[in-house]
């Protein structure tokens, strides 16, 4: 199996090897490999021929400050809100904080995702099948900004054709039979 390397690596771990090894001058390596002489003198002075982390040793934010950060992961292990909900609350207090920003920060503390509770989320459940004429609707609340204003928002369940048998059993039914369907009577005839 062949070694992984990334995009801009010009030198494999034999050749590093190599270099190290290798009593040659640094111009001579660097014509011979075809690399830059800085990088045989990088390779020279290592003791490993492994690439080493690009990314910082410590992970910090360029936003937040450490206090900002504490604030953060508090905030969020103590009321175990949602995301939209912690930023919501902590833009008072976080002027700077952005949506990124904070999820960076939970994401840098392991707790970006709430954990779940299995007695507090009831499983989804299917909506009841009604007889025909009836008309299932659901009413959400919805708190405004203004003080004292709540809206009540009424959300009819999404309904497909396989939760409506009556439907296909009547049509199947009129198919079916040689009777001819009724034919309804009107007032202006």
């Amino acid at each position: 199996m062949g070694q992984v390397l990334h995009g801009g690596a010009r030198t494999t771990a034999a050749i590093r090897r190599a270099i190290q090894h290798s009593q040659e001058s640094l111009r001579g390596l660097a014509k011979r490999y075809s690399t830059n002489p800085k990088t045989i003198a990088k390779w020279r002075s290592r003791s490993s021929v492994q690439d080493r982390r690009t990314r910082p040793k410590q992970v910090q934010s360029t936003v937040l400050s450490v206090e900002d950060e504490a604030v953060v992961v508090a905030f969020r292990l103590h009321t175990l809100l949602p995301r939209d909900d912690c930023l919501y609350a902590l833009q008072a207090t976080i002027s700077h904080l952005t949506n990124s920003s904070l999820h960076r920060c939970l994401q840098r503390h392991g707790i970006s995702r709430l954990p779940q509770i299995a007695s507090a989320a009831p499983g989804k459940r299917k909506f009841k099948i009604y007889p025909l004429g009836y008309f299932h609707v659901d009413i959400a609340e919805v708190q405004t900004a203004r003080a004292g204003s709540t809206s009540w928002l009424p959300s009819a369940p999404p309904r497909q054709r396989s939760d409506a048998p009556w439907m296909t059993q009547s049509h199947s039914a009129h198919t079916r039979s040689n009777t001819p369907v009724p034919k309804t009577t009107s007032i202006i005839d």
